[in-house]
């Protein structure tokens, strides 16, 4: 088996004194292409044919040396999965994390979440889906960043508790809402009718409404 990649290219020369950050920097724009070819063939709809020989060639890269970053194919659809996550997920942490209290948090959240996910993405995390039904490590991997992704409306839910006292549980209500925003997301994808907006914010409202404490 390949040598997993310590993110330089071995055959690159070293210069005495920046030897190492050069073939360092080398080794990362070969990571960065190869997954940039990944992300494109899944996109594409092959994740039925998808091997790290045809990722390589799309990319430019030799086949050994895209074993060398990547020991196989799972390796390469896990760093997919970790690559898309500033597409996702980071600005949904960032808008949760973000100054203000619960009203603009939430503002925030649903200006995000009614943002239209771009196709290739889209066919991304379908893709993902797919793959993850017969890989368990790619299934791991996907499962790790959705907790991440449902982590983030558990701690919006808990910033309102905490605005407002008592001993409301955010984790349940959290857990409601990330599954209503997946489910409004698969409709959409099927019936372009459904206003998406309206049925997230009254649903927000609707649980929020059950935070506060305990008469």
């Amino acid at each position: 088996m390949a040598t997993q990649a310590t993110g330089a290219d071995p055959a690159t020369p070293r210069t005495p004194g920046t030897g190492r950050a050069r073939t360092s920097a080398k080794g990362e724009q070969t990571r960065a292409r190869l997954i940039a070819a990944a992300r494109i063939l899944l996109a594409g709809g092959e994740a039925g044919r998808f091997t790290t020989r045809n990722v390589a060639a799309l990319s430019g890269v030799s086949h050994g040396m895209c074993h060398y970053h990547f020991a196989d194919r799972t390796d390469l659809i896990v760093a997919v999965v970790a690559d898309i996550r500033p597409e996702w997920i980071t600005p949904l942490e960032e808008a949760v994390a973000g100054p203000g209290g619960y009203a603009e948090r939430a503002e925030r959240v649903l200006t995000l979440l009614t943002r239209p996910e771009s196709p290739d993405l889209a066919r991304l995390h379908a893709a993902l889906h797919w793959l993850a039904l017969n890989d368990e490590r790619v299934r791991v991997a996907l499962e790790a960043e959705y907790g991440r992704w449902r982590s983030c409306f558990v701690r919006l839910f808990r910033a309102l508790a905490d605005e407002r006292g008592g001993g409301t549980d955010p984790a349940p209500l959290g857990e409601a809402f990330a599954a209503a925003v997946d489910g409004i997301a698969a409709i959409g994808s099927l019936d372009g009718t459904v206003d998406g907006t309206r049925v997230l914010r009254t649903l927000l409202d609707s649980l929020a409404s059950t935070v506060g404490p305990r008469h």
